[in-house]
């Protein structure tokens, strides 16, 4: 089994790819012109925006795995082009290179309604305004239409292994209401998620991943001591950032690092 992977040198790409590697499996990774390859993995220079490097990229490979997104920016152009026009030219490669390969993307659970009635669940109706979660779910529906043997997993926020996001979260949440819950999933998790995927288990399904506690941005900004201001205002939108996991509970998924807390307890952070 060869694997390719598309942004593995991204948040969740740089702590997956030594995982998979440690698992003994073939990792090929695909990386613009100078990046350094991870250890123990095999480089193929290329780009999803440049669809003629891709042939050489996926033959002979058995399952790509599509991490590579653009998000943290204001540039929409670049988050559309780089998120449904990369998915694009990917899947054509695929298609035309590797026809039997799995094809696992990973997704978003931003993709889900702010006034959603209940967690967010894969068979809800999705019409996110915000570029990354809208061009996120127009990729999903490229890669559900292809042909192709797909599975794709929306992961809610993610964070450890020092990556430095949770770190981060106080500049983004300021205004928000301090009880609003986000589903959470540790690196660690996303590679167990990703080894159910590899071995078929998520084959033809949008899968939702995540851990056993919703936690409160109040809650979060205080394991970092950065607490937002506290309220006992109404919260508009309870189950904004929320996921429903249990299909991937159902399908065999169990989170390691079950709760933020148990990762701050146990170093994982």
């Amino acid at each position: 089994m060869t694997i390719l992977i598309t942004g593995a040198t991204g948040l969740v790409g740089e702590r997956l790819v030594p995982r998979l590697v440690e698992a003994g499996l073939s990792c090929r990774v695909l990386l613009r012109a100078g990046k350094p390859s991870p250890l123990g993995a095999a480089a193929v220079t290329g780009d999803i925006l440049d669809p003629l490097t891709l042939p050489n990229a996926v033959r002979g490979v058995s399952t790509v795995v599509h991490l590579a997104a653009v998000f943290r920016t204001q540039d929409t152009d670049l988050i559309w082009k780089s998120n449904l026009e990369g998915t694009r030219n990917l899947i054509a490669a695929v298609k035309a290179n590797a026809p039997d390969a799995r094809f696992i993307m990973s997704s978003t659970s931003h993709v889900y309604n702010i006034d959603n009635p209940h967690p967010g669940r894969e068979e809800d109706p999705v019409d996110p305004k915000q570029a990354y979660p809208a061009s996120k779910v127009a990729a999903e529906k490229e890669l559900r239409e292809s042909g192709l043997n797909w599975s794709i997993i929306r992961f809610p926020f993610v964070y450890g292994d020092g990556d430095g996001h949770l770190d981060s979260l106080p500049q983004y949440v300021g205004n928000w209401h301090p009880a609003q819950r986000m589903s959470t999933i540790h690196h660690r998790d996303i590679a167990t998620a990703l080894k159910l995927a590899l071995d078929g288990v998520f084959d033809g399904h949008v899968v939702n991943v995540a851990d056993e506690a919703p936690t409160s941005v109040y809650e979060l900004t205080g394991l970092l001591d950065a607490r937002i201001e506290p309220s006992s205002e109404p919260l508009a939108n309870p189950w904004y950032l929320h996921v429903d996991a249990s299909l991937a509970r159902s399908l065999g998924f169990r989170s390691s690092v079950r709760t933020v807390y148990q990762a701050q307890q146990e170093g994982l952070m």
